[in-house]
């Protein structure tokens, strides 16, 4: 299943080249090296591998968090040299301010960027009914369970209408059938609002029902080593042969990255 990958001029994110070393306990860590990756506008690409492959790394150096030690990243047209109001994060922890209602945390980035309270009221009113959070927006994070706090982090994100949103494992502490609701969720707000997005995992089967393309990364250090293109229509069905066969062939090339992992945890144990 080769991608048929965007061109560059259509791409809202063009990755060339990018290589990262970090350096830790006086020695060089290489965890990303040479990935070329171009996404197009409005498009779903879940990042996919055991850990250590860098797929976290790639996603921060898409952010401005992490700048890459070499190569370019470009978005939206412009160098990506620092964080920016064009890519939203959405981080596994929530990272909601606890001493803020449901309302004022969804409204903090409209206040930052200046709108005035009319808008702040339509926008904010308009993203509770549309992630079910109306009823809870006089609460606290402390008083909403992880998956309404994880709607919570992603009203905010939707409310700054950044037209690429960037997740890091969002669902990955959620349990099985609040993660299902909340994948249908952004599924939804994603067609409806055609956000180019960029999704972490490290579960097959998840990156399979959300994603158009699968992007399969190597252990460390994390190279592309699968671009592959989801052409099973929506809704998708997790048990239909058509699904397994795909979850069959990604599996198989996640696992031969896991054995890389445990392997070199092995030969390290040993020295």
């Amino acid at each position: 299943m080769p991608a048929e990958l965007p061109g560059a001029a259509d791409a809202a994110i063009r990755i060339r080249d990018v290589r990262k070393v970090f350096t830790t306990g006086g020695r060089e860590v290489k965890a990303l090296d040479g990935i070329d990756l171009d996404i197009a506008e409005g498009e779903f690409v879940c990042l996919l591998g055991p850990s250590g492959c860098g797929k976290s790394t790639l996603l921060n150096a898409i952010a401005g968090f992490s700048p890459p030690t070499a190569g370019t990243i470009v978005a939206g047209g412009r160098p990506v040299t620092a964080p920016g109001p064009d890519r939203a994060m959405v981080f596994q922890e929530y990272a909601l301010f606890p001493w803020m209602t449901v309302e004022k945390n969804v409204a903090f980035g409209l206040e930052m960027k200046g709108a005035s309270r009319a808008q702040i009221r339509e926008r904010v009113d308009a993203l509770l009914a549309k992630l079910n959070l109306r009823d809870f927006r006089d609460r606290f994070p402390k008083d909403l369970s992880g998956g309404m706090r994880q709607r919570v982090a992603i009203a905010r994100v939707l409310a700054i209408d950044s037209p690429m949103l960037l997740m890091d494992e969002p669902f990955g502490a959620l349990d099985a059938l609040t993660r299902r609701n909340l994948q249908d969720e952004l599924l939804r707000i994603w067609a409806e609002l055609r956000k180019t997005i960029v999704f972490v995992t490290h579960g097959i089967e998840e990156s399979i029902y959300l994603a158009d393309r699968v992007v399969v990364m190597t252990y460390r250090p994390g190279t592309v080593k699968r671009d592959l293109r989801i052409t099973l229509p929506r809704p998708r069905d997790p048990a239909s042969p058509e699904f397994n066969d795909v979850k069959r062939e990604i599996s198989r090339l996640v696992m031969e990255e896991q054995l890389r992992h445990e392997q070199a945890e092995a030969a390290a144990t040993a020295d």
